[in-house]
């Protein structure tokens, strides 16, 4: 994730209160701001502002709080809030909820810096949907009908088919009158390794993956984690279809 440094350094906790710590009298910092928190080995974890007063901030630590004292810690507030690179190279690769690859590769290069939490958009300029997208589900294709621009969420639950129907689709979809390939955004919240092992060899055994990025957040992620994995996946989804051009 990109972020910019203010330069502005407190040390020490007020609390530590599981994924979240309690930095006394603070200043200048807002909500949803980026926080770099340091713990007494060195190492570096990103945070988020969740409250802030003119006592205290609350910052949720998106790593846990493992191994983290309250008198040696230190914590910077660094002005902005999440951002993530985003560039056409993303597609065929593997990332976290908030866009760290897990495949192995490094960061893209190029690209724009965006905020996760996207800009307003005038609904009244948007193009009306209309063109079907047929899933080869026949629930989905002659109940709940799926148009270009829509988003598609699957809501599941243990032992339900949900990978292997979310894998079908992502495979299959396609307009019926015009030979588009989309690219793929593909975002999964709180799901196991072996799900995620799922996806990622599905979309490569049939050949979609060089069109599809994966945003998957991980069972044993953070919760706000996967709280920030959609608008990852969104921010990735708005910079192919709006700069590259791309059905998505």
């Amino acid at each position: 994730m990109a972020v910019v440094d203010r330069g502005l350094e407190y040390v020490g906790l007020e609390q530590v209160t599981g994924p979240l710590i309690f930095v006394e009298a603070v200043r200048d910092v807002g909500y949803g701001e980026v926080a770099e928190v340091v713990d007494a080995q060195g190492n570096r974890r990103l945070g988020t502002v969740l409250e802030v007063s003119d006592r205290r901030a609350v910052v949720q630590v998106l790593e846990g709080t493992h191994g983290i004292a309250g008198s040696s810690t230190r914590v910077r507030f660094l002005g902005k809030p999440l951002r993530l690179p985003v560039s056409r190279a993303m597609l065929g690769r593997v990332f976290d909820g908030i866009g760290r690859p897990t495949d192995g590769g490094p960061m893209p290069l190029g690209g724009d810096d965006r905020d996760i939490n996207g800009q307003p958009i005038n609904p009244f300029s948007r193009e009306y949907p209309r063109d079907f997208i047929q899933t080869g589900i026949s629930v989905i294709d002659g109940m709940n009908t799926l148009v270009r621009g829509q988003k598609l969420p699957i809501f599941s639950g243990n032992g339900l088919p949900h990978d292997r129907l979310a894998a079908q689709i992502t495979r299959q979809a396609r307009l019926l009158d015009e030979d588009v390939q989309f690219a793929i955004v593909f975002g999964a919240m709180g799901v196991k390794h072996d799900v995620a092992h799922f996806f990622t060899r599905s979309f490569e055994e049939s050949g979609v993956l060089g069109n599809v990025a994966l945003f998957l957040s991980l069972a044993s992620a953070p919760s706000i984690e996967r709280l920030l994995t959609p608008r990852s996946a969104h921010t990735l989804a708005e910079h192919l279809a709006f700069d590259c051009g791309l059905h998505v």
